[in-house]
């Protein structure tokens, strides 16, 4: 069966516009690397075909554009919808990204990401939903839907260097610096047809949580590097509280 015929279909979803994400991403490398030391480690990780979700820690506002440049594979990433206005929502829409409303059912972008990922390509989210410590204390469930309904190959990427210690969610890191950026050990998941239940995703998404925390864990041994705290008070974005929360008693109400 085309598997743009499951639920929820797709088969009449316009892929997002590529063709400015694959030939961007060497020049835009090359200029980012003229002001930062961008480190990847284990490309080789990550699965040269097929659905993969690109989930990553989120500390710092550089995070989005490093993903989608210096992912092993070009990436569709989920993006605020705020980011869309002016030349830089028209340049964001050509290259490929998503535009996510947060505070909303999106359906668009939820067909969106599917297209992509039943297409055999790759897509990427922040599942802490906002910028912070970048420690995985908060986790959407979005990233288990999408894996659940296209039977999604989960890559966690863990960002080091994003932001120092007790700046602004908008700062850039100072020129010169060291962005370490770890790709963790891949987690097939299988695909689960229509109707997915919210008991099959809160279980996902507790599994891939605890395995994006260890694969944190062991970047921060890899790279003998540590995240940046805590955002000053009063700095941090508002999110809706979809979120399956750091301690396992804490309630969590909302959809994927």
């Amino acid at each position: 069966m085309n598997a743009h015929l499951e639920l929820p279909r797709t088969d009449t979803v316009p892929h997002p516009r590529r063709y400015l994400l694959e030939p961007l991403r060497p020049l835009a490398r090359w200029i980012i690397r003229r002001r930062y030391d961008v480190v990847v480690h284990h490309p080789e990780r990550v699965p040269a075909t097929g659905p993969v979700v690109f989930a990553a820690n989120h500390a710092g506002v550089i995070d989005g554009p490093l993903l989608a440049i210096f992912a092993p594979r070009p990436v569709h990433a989920l993006t605020k919808i705020e980011m869309f206005g002016g030349r830089l929502g028209t340049f964001l829409l050509h290259s490929g990204q998503v535009p996510l409303d947060r505070f909303n059912t999106d359906v668009a972008a939820v067909r969106s990401c599917l297209r992509v990922l039943r297409d055999g390509r790759a897509i990427g989210i922040f599942p802490e939903g906002r910028r912070g410590s970048g420690e995985l204390e908060r986790f959407h469930r979005g990233a288990a839907y999408f894996a659940l309904a296209a039977g999604a190959t989960v890559v966690p990427v863990s960002f080091f260097g994003t932001r120092e210690a007790g700046a602004a969610s908008g700062s850039l890191p100072p020129r010169g610096s060291r962005i370490d950026v770890v790709i963790g050990r891949p987690t097939g998941v299988p695909a689960r047809p229509w109707p997915r239940t919210r008991e099959q995703v809160e279980a996902t998404s507790r599994s891939l949580w605890e395995h994006m925390r260890a694969e944190l864990d062991d970047a921060r041994r890899l790279t003998g590097r540590e995240l940046p705290g805590p955002l000053p008070p009063g700095d941090l974005e508002p999110d809706p509280a979809t979120g399956v929360l750091s301690l396992p008693e804490a309630p969590d109400t909302g959809a994927p």
